[in-house]
């Protein structure tokens, strides 16, 4: 019954437009009224991410909610999937004159915020990086050399090649490491196999051949990092986001302590209240 009230009272509050078959390079929801803030989410993951966030954002901002394509049930694009989606965010801001938008993204999502930042004259206020580097593949590549990502690669072979079995096992024990709340890490599972299989692997390929490290010296207005601290511990964490930002310039970074990469899953008020 409170859940029934709740989606009522929601649907009174707010009206939610869907943007679709305008952009092929995803679907955006618009809930709310005020100044305009863009929602990205993360690799594999629906607008719905956001679905709590955005009752609270709502009540004073536009919100718009996005969804890429090849996640979700938005049709997939052709590669180079990440500088297409990139070019049509600009060009989404610049067709609904949305003036000062506030970014907030998390992982893939805040990448992607960073990326739009170091433009020269871009339009973006502020941004609000929940839980993302400047250099993914740094992260996670020895002797990093982003020139040396292909989209052609074993690795990525494989996964185009693995059966479904495999593959749902796979996603599963990612999901673990993502969040501490057990019915979020089954959702999460959900958008990885719902993904589209190429979109998942060239797509992460962009991911990992984005090197913002040095570009991030560009950024001028202010970013809020949030990090999450486990399951490595806050000592690497720290250390890790203090060498990957030290080019940026004015930003503010706090640490979850209590929580695993969905900050807005395993501390909701803790996330809010930032």
């Amino acid at each position: 019954m409170k859940t029934a009230k709740k989606a009522i009272m929601l649907f009174l509050l707010f009206i939610v437009v869907s943007v679709k078959g305008q952009y092929k390079e995803f679907e955006v929801d618009v809930v709310g009224t005020g100044e305009s803030i863009l929602l990205f989410p993360g690799f594999t993951c629906t607008g719905s991410v956001w679905e709590d966030v955005v009752v609270e954002l709502s009540k004073n901002y536009e919100c718009h909610v996005f969804t890429f394509a090849g996640f979700g049930n938005v049709t997939p694009i052709e590669k180079p999937w990440l500088p297409k989606i990139k070019d049509a965010v600009n060009k989404y801001v610049k067709e609904h004159e949305l003036e000062n938008p506030i970014i907030i993204g998390h992982s893939l999502g805040g990448a992607l915020g960073l990326w739009l930042a170091t433009d020269y004259k871009h339009p973006y206020s502020k941004l609000i990086i929940v839980d993302a580097l400047p250099s993914t593949g740094a992260l996670m590549i020895p002797n990093f050399d982003s020139e040396k990502i292909a989209y052609e690669s074993p690795w990525n072979k494989q996964l185009l090649e693995m059966d479904k079995v495999s593959f749902q096992s796979m996603a599963a024990q990612m999901a673990l490491g993502m969040t501490l709340n057990i019915q979020k890490q089954q959702q999460i599972t959900g958008w990885i196999l719902q993904a589209d299989r190429e979109t998942y692997v060239y797509g992460y390929t962009d991911l990992l051949k984005l090197d913002l490290r040095e570009d991030i010296a560009k950024i001028a207005i202010p970013v809020t990092i949030l990090g999450a601290a486990q399951p490595y511990g806050l000592d690497m964490v720290k250390t890790t986001f203090e060498n990957q930002y030290k080019k940026l310039k004015n930003y503010n970074i706090e640490y979850a302590e209590d929580s695993a990469h969905f900050i807005m899953y395993d501390k909701p008020e803790w996330f809010l209240i930032k």
